[in-house]
């Protein structure tokens, strides 16, 4: 539905039953499921480099910690507070992710990972069933990976967002919550703030009280075409669904992307041309692993460096430069080449860089490359190289097989000293009992 037609409430249905599984705590859940010395003691994830919070269990949030503080100006009271921190694994995450997700298919005849902890299910043919259905899933998913998960269940995609939190807040709730009628959605929506609800932030709350819609009831009961003319069709659609008319379906294949990026913050300051160039190098082949999954080429690659803003005494530079490829190509060498041409345009000695990255812009479909004048798509030995290359990644670990650019010892690498073990991806870090 595009942003400029009109939304006619009367041509849209309400459909099957929507589930929203989202993983509790999930980072925090990760760690636990291979550490159960953690389960019942507050737990934090930090940030690239061990910089802030960015998960809690729910132990540590009961102590007061906020998302986003900083470690260096709380690792005292965490220490006392008995707080145990880890650096982000996102490795583990991302296979745990992965496993969960493998699980809720068997649960659905319809699936959208919605991200890295959050999935929607179409329930439909499982409506005389369905609590007992969602507590099955919530219990096969802790059986078989060790994470818990909470279940909400609505008409809509919002409204099972809604569903979701009351199911992860109420204790009595038991980890799952259905809203299908109207007085139990209302009910639901009566207990929550704007900024409650999926996609309402603080500036959009400040613009919806400004014209007299409070609360998330208010909004529901809201005139929807008036909604669209003071502020778009995005929240014309959020009125209806919390109606429980469905406008929102689920997205079973992801859309093609239009951009990548990989970047990273370095565990202690760069100065040399060749340390940049390393990262560089190491940036551009994970995006361009991550790219040949996803079966796409890059015809213009983007790279960037950039100096500590917060370290303003220091001399502070930051620069990017796309460097546009004849053909689209997915080959980490033809890419690397492009991408190191750009760094040394940019670089300039004598400033000590803390972050680069490389972006692929203009992406298409590996199979729908067009040729140049002179030049030609990757041809099948193209092809078949990386294959092989990412295989053997993929076997023996990242950073297995690379190209010279790489390096072999990042001394620009994340600061990450709480990392805890790769458990399922890498033979040397499995579980010993």
């Amino acid at each position: 539905m595009g942003r400029d037609r009109e939304v006619d409430p009367h041509a849209l249905s309400v459909g099957a039953p929507i589930a929203l599984v989202d993983c509790n705590n999930f980072y925090a859940s990760c760690e636990r499921v291979f550490q159960p010395r953690l389960r019942g003691k507050p737990v934090v994830v930090l940030s690239n480099n061990d910089g802030c919070v960015i998960a809690r269990s729910n132990e540590a949030k009961a102590l007061g910690v906020e998302m986003g503080a900083p470690w260096h100006l709380s690792k005292d009271n965490f220490r006392k507070a008995g707080i145990v921190v880890r650096s982000s694994n996102y490795t583990l995450y991302g296979d745990m992710s992965a496993r969960v997700m493998r699980v809720l298919a068997d649960f659905t005849p319809s699936l959208e990972i919605y991200s890295i902890d959050e999935a929607f299910l179409s329930l439909g043919g499982f409506e005389l069933r369905l609590e007992a259905h969602a507590r099955d899933l919530r219990h096969t998913v802790q059986q078989w990976t060790g994470i818990p998960v909470s279940v909400g269940i609505a008409p809509t995609k919002t409204l099972a967002k809604v569903a979701n939190r009351l199911a992860k807040k109420d204790p009595a709730a038991g980890g799952v919550r259905c809203l299908l009628d109207e007085p139990s959605q209302r009910e639901a929506l009566g207990r929550l703030e704007l900024t409650d609800l999926w996609g309402i932030a603080g500036r959009m709350a400040e613009r919806l009280r400004a014209i007299g819609i409070m609360t998330p009831l208010q909004l529901r009961d809201a005139d929807h075409r008036l909604v669209r003319e003071r502020f778009s069709v995005v929240i014309e659609r959020m009125v209806l669904e919390l109606r429980g008319v469905a406008c929102i379906g689920l997205e079973e294949v992801a859309p093609d992307r239009k951009s990548l990026i990989a970047s990273r913050s370095f565990g202690q300051a760069v100065e040399t041309r060749a340390a940049l160039e390393e990262a560089v190098s190491v940036y551009t082949a994970r995006a361009a692993e991550k790219m040949r999954r996803q079966n796409l080429a890059t015809a213009s690659i983007a790279v960037w460096i950039q100096t500590n803003s917060f370290k303003p005494q220091e001399r502070q530079y930051n620069a990017s430069k796309a460097v546009q490829l004849p053909v689209a190509t997915a080959d980490t060498g033809k890419l690397l080449g492009a991408a190191l041409a750009g760094l040394g345009i940019i670089f300039k000695p004598g400033y000590l860089y803390k972050k680069a990255g490389v972006t692929f812009l203009d992406l298409v479909a590996a199979g729908q490359v067009q040729s140049g004048l002179f030049d030609r798509p990757d041809d099948a030995r193209s092809v078949g190289r990386m294959r092989a290359v990412d295989e053997l990644n993929k076997r023996f670990g990242r950073g297995t097989v690379g190209f010279g650019t790489s390096g072999e010892r990042h001394g620009w690498g994340l600061r990450r000293e709480f990392v805890s073990p790769r458990y399922t991806t890498v033979w040397e870090e499995l579980l010993r009992v």
